[in-house]
């Protein structure tokens, strides 16, 4: 019998949980191995299969999915935070040449991210959904691109937030990011509400707390799910990374489409490492071309 409790505690040395309500234990798992010596054709299929039976199926994303768009990620080699060092939301809160440096890096970050389309990946995830095969997306990302992709808002859950939204910290009004990239380029450093409270990008920064609602409901749906695909995500980030394990304990069909290593990879069912993009595509046509 496999023991999940050994695999919470495995993620959870990763990094801290941050807060949020406690989860009951549900009933012991079966746990079978995972399937190592099926070829990629034999992969694709397999997920295609469980993908068509229906049920509540769930995608969930991570940085991966969005480097094929250009943007970077934030952990690896080269990511953002080897190019510069976070700003933690106290920081941010307390220190207005902190807020001017938060606001300078956004500035150059989210022209690169205006820039970007949604790729291959975004697009099948979305293929998916209209094709009533995908109840929802929950993602680590900040970019928006499952959005522009033609997912709703609704159907999306960004636990990390949106930088295409900018909120104020004091009376949580958003302001059109259009107005802030105006009053930045006329010189305005730390940009503030009307109100006189701090504006910040609507995004989850080092210190601060996790959205509750988008949690919840992820949790929720991660539990309840009959198939659950991990697209472009090393699973460290809490309280995110506990969503796979979630939807196993509900013997759920666990998939991972990954380039790197995650501490979920021996009791997913599904394990491809390549690029995102080509992957789902081909598991889009899978979907598409059975009877």
């Amino acid at each position: 019998m496999f023991n999940w409790f050994d695999l919470f505690k495995r993620i959870s040395l990763i990094q801290p949980i941050q807060p949020m309500k406690q989860i009951k234990p549900t009933q012991q798992i079966r746990f079978e191995p995972l399937n190592l010596g099926i070829t990629m054709e034999d992969k694709i299929k397999l997920i295609a299969d469980k993908i068509k039976q229906g049920g509540k199926n769930i995608a969930f994303t991570g940085a991966g999915i969005s480097t094929e768009s250009g943007i970077p990620d934030y952990r690896s080699q080269g990511g953002i935070w080897d190019k510069f060092r976070p700003v933690y939301f106290d920081e941010f809160m307390s220190s207005a040449d902190s807020r001017a440096e938060y606001w300078r890096r956004w500035k150059e970050l989210h022209t690169g991210i205006l820039r970007a389309k949604p790729n291959a990946g975004h697009l099948s995830i979305a293929r998916l959904y209209h094709l009533g095969l995908l109840q929802a997306v929950i993602t680590q990302n900040v970019d928006g691109l499952h959005q522009e992709s033609g997912l709703a808002d609704e159907n999306v859950i960004e636990l990390h937030g949106n930088t295409r939204r900018i909120r104020c910290m004091s009376c949580r009004k958003i302001t059109p990011t259009e107005e802030i990239r105006k009053r930045l380029d006329s010189g305005d450093e730390a940009p503030e509400c009307e109100c006189g409270g701090y504006l910040k990008p609507d995004t989850i920064s080092f210190g601060q707390a996790m959205p509750v609602i988008e949690v919840e409901k992820a949790t929720s749906l991660s539990q309840a799910c009959d198939f659950f695909l991990v697209v472009g995500s090393t699973l460290i980030v809490q309280p995110a990374a506990h969503m796979p394990v979630y939807a196993k304990q509900n013997n759920a069909f666990l998939a991972i489409v990954n380039l790197s290593e995650t501490p979920c990879d021996d009791v997913c069912d599904v394990l491809i490492r390549d690029k995102a993009g080509g992957v789902l595509k081909r598991i889009v046509e899978a979907v598409e071309n059975s009877g």
